[in-house]
């Protein structure tokens, strides 16, 4: 919740696509009936809410015409709505006044800089400007300190109190989110580690797996891994380890370490 200020401050900016600027303009009175009916009865799941839409939300992905669900989540990062909770695997929506706490909202440059230092702090090392990407950002803009990576065209933007810290490696497996490889281009220019997520390819066209879990040892990415879990049957099938580079045994034996971990935390058998 430390953050949620500066979110919200951010949030009254959105959205910063004209498309969807038209979209929700188009439909202000769908709008204000969610947030009417929310007001009344909330917190709702999404399919107690009717569509009264008068221009259909329209994409070429599984969004298409989606008028309630892409609404909701509009509003969800214009700080009007919230989720309240679950009901099975279903999201409950209601007013974010009833749902997030008061907190103070800083002036939006402040809460840009401080959110760009924190993500600076997280990543250590980034690009002051780059393409925008779903969620969190990845640029930071004038956060930290101007550094060139050796080999790599442009200015990087470095977090200064990190440059002399102790840094103990180890070995895990990231999600496809992590931060370290999310941004695919910054993991493959600082690491020479190229990944794409690909559980939306048919499967003759995956190279590495439906979703394949990128593996981190000691300060390198060294492969990813695609395997799958079957809770039904109890186990946790491996179909490969993809080594991007050559696995010593001690790399071997590490990542075989993680990936047994992975099973029983899952509660399964490798």
């Amino acid at each position: 919740m430390s953050d949620l200020g500066l979110l919200l401050a951010e949030a009254a900016e959105f959205p910063a696509y004209e498309r969807t600027r038209n979209w929700l303009r188009e439909n202000d009175r769908f709008r204000r009936d969610i947030l009417e009916l929310l007001g009344s009865a909330g917190p709702l799941a999404s399919r107690e809410i009717p569509d009264t839409a008068e221009v259909p939300w329209a994409s070429t992905g599984w969004t298409h015409a989606k008028n309630v669900t892409q609404m909701l989540e509009l509003l969800l990062l214009k700080g009007e709505v919230a989720i309240a909770g679950r009901a099975g695997r279903e999201r409950l929506w209601d007013l974010a006044e009833r749902i997030y706490p008061e907190v103070e909202l800083p002036p939006l440059d402040e809460a840009r800089r401080i959110r760009n230092e924190r993500r600076l702090q997280a990543l250590g090392i980034a690009r002051a400007k780059t393409t925008k990407m779903p969620l969190e950002p990845v640029d930071v803009g004038e956060a930290g300190e101007s550094a060139v990576v050796e080999d790599v065209r442009g200015e990087w933007r470095v977090d200064p109190t990190q440059l002399d810290a102790a840094f103990e490696g180890r070995t895990a497996l990231l999600s496809p989110f992590d931060r370290l490889a999310y941004d695919r281009t910054r993991a493959e220019q600082l690491f020479d580690f190229e990944y794409s997520l690909e559980m939306y390819k048919p499967a003759a066209k995956r190279r590495w797996g439906y979703f394949a879990l990128p593996i981190l040892h000691g300060d390198r990415l060294v492969g990813k891994l695609d395997a799958a879990a079957d809770p039904k049957a109890g186990v946790l099938h491996v179909h490969e380890i993809h080594e991007d580079v050559k696995f010593t045994r001690a790399i071997a034996k590490a990542v075989d370490a993680e990936i047994d971990e992975l099973a029983s935390w899952l509660g399964l058998d490798r």
